[in-house]
Order: C-alpha cells, then structure tokens, then sequence
C-alpha cells in the first residue's frame, strides 16, 4: 500500500508544478523521487479506455486533496485543535499547511510508509508546522489504544481525514472503523472521507493490472451516506467530484454519469 501512497504523492508533485495549482505541495516530489516515479515514470497504458481511466484516478486525487485541505482550514478555524490522518501515506499537510499555535497532528500508518517518510524528511531538512507525532500502527489492530498512547485525547474534539482509505477495506472493516472513530471523538469533531462512488470498481477495477491500486479496491458508498453516518452519530453532506471540480475552476466537461450522485467526497460534524 505504501507503493500506491508514493503514486499519490506523484500526482500532487505533477499538480504542484502546474501554474495555477490547487495546492503547492513541495515534498511530493521528494516522495515520488524516492519511491522510483521521479522524474521518469511508468508510461500511460496505449489503450485509450485504460488511459482515461488513469487520467480520471489522478484528477481525482487533486480534488479530494483540495477539498479535504478546506475541510482541515475550517476544522481549525472552528477551535480543533488534534487532527488524525488515518493511513496518513506521504500525506505532508503537517509540513505545507498553516496551523494555529497548538495545533497536534497524529499520522497513524504502519511501520513501513512511515519509516521511508521519515527517511525523506531527514533528507529534505522538512520542519512541521505544528506538533506531529506518528503512530504506528495496523488499522486492522488496536489502532485507538495505540492513539491514546501517543496522546490523542478523545474528550477534545478531533478533525478526522481518510482519504483514499476506505475503499479498500471490506464493509465489516469500513463499519468497525466508523465504529471506532466515534467512539473517539467529541462533540463539534470533523471527519472528511472519501468513497468509492457506485459504479467505481466496475469501471477501473474489473479489468485491472493485478497488484495495481485499483485492482485492490472492494468497497463502494453507500446508497445513502447521510443516513449512513447519521446512524453513526455524524451529520453529513456529501459532495460530487464534478460539483467541487467547478467550484475549484476545473470543471468537467463530459456528461455526469448516473452514479455520480450522492457524491464520494464527505464532510461531517459529530453530534
């Protein structure tokens, strides 16, 4: 999964260099270099289809990153104050966003992608903006008690990020997971997900190349993730790619598809 985080943070090095950028993003290129996908990468598949396919994954990243970065700036203008980034990959808002004094920020991932991040930030001399301490930790074991260890303190509100997370994990695992975030978090917490849109891994995952992140994907939204999450003690709006894209000057230009509503881009408040 680390490998999938390193083509990640390729596509946010790519959108970093563009002129007029969503976000500035100055260690995804590190990350990319690091992980072997910089300055050369794997070609785009010669099949068109495939290679739509892979432009539509990367335009997604950029958005979901954008929008999750909104979510964070208002979390903290709010008055939270501890932010979570479950299976946190090279995610680098630690070090390129700015955060009021106070502010802890707790990367929960496992051993592996955390150590090579460690290694590039040694590398490029990167200081956090803020307190963050890495967990970790399997998401699949007692990721909340290794949390608190780390001191994470539930009786404060929280913002949450999963971002690209839940669509690999099964139903039973998504609902477990859920189960837990709430169990941690205060009233006033904010969570920001992304999710499988329907129709999603029937379109990018059926014909996969074995090991690619795609072909790792299970799991789909819900038909209804407002009540979803209502039942979980959030209260949610959810988003389509298409709906932030124009909002954020990227509009796109072929026709919505049926699946696109309710959108995979969440944002919810703890009751």
């Amino acid at each position: 999964m680390w490998a999938t985080a390193v083509g990640v943070a390729r596509v946010r090095a790519l959108e970093t260099a563009r002129e007029n950028a969503l976000f500035r993003d100055p260690l995804a290129k590190a990350f990319a270099a690091a992980g072997g996908l910089w300055p050369s990468s794997p070609p785009l598949p010669d099949d068109e289809a495939a290679r739509r396919r892979w432009l539509g994954v990367a335009f997604s990243i950029v958005i979901r990153t954008k929008f999750l970065d909104e979510l964070l700036q208002e979390a903290s203008a709010s008055g939270v104050r501890q932010v979570v980034l479950l299976g946190a990959g090279m995610d680098s808002r630690a070090f390129r966003m700015d955060w009021p004094e106070g502010t802890r920020l707790f990367e929960v991932d496992t051993a592996v992608p955390l150590d090579f991040k460690a290694s590039v930030l040694r590398q490029e001399r990167a200081v956090a903006r803020c307190e963050r301490i890495t967990v970790p930790v399997d998401l699949r074991e007692d990721w909340p008690g290794a949390l608190s260890a780390a001191g994470h303190d539930p009786a404060e509100p929280t913002a949450w990020i999963a971002e690209g997370l839940l669509i690999y994990l099964r139903e039973d695992a998504v609902e477990l997971l859920l189960a837990r975030i709430g169990a941690q978090s205060a009233p006033g917490s904010r969570m920001g997900l992304t999710l499988g849109s329907r129709g999603v891994i029937e379109r990018f995952g059926a014909d996969a190349e074995p090991g690619s992140a795609a072909s790792m994907w299970v799991s789909e939204m819900p038909d209804d993730p407002v009540a979803w999450l209502a039942g979980h003690g959030w209260d949610a709006d959810t988003h389509t790619l298409r709906e932030r894209a124009a909002a954020y000057g990227r509009p796109i230009n072929t026709p919505p598809r049926h699946e696109e509503r309710p959108g995979g881009l969440i944002s919810a408040v703890r009751r």
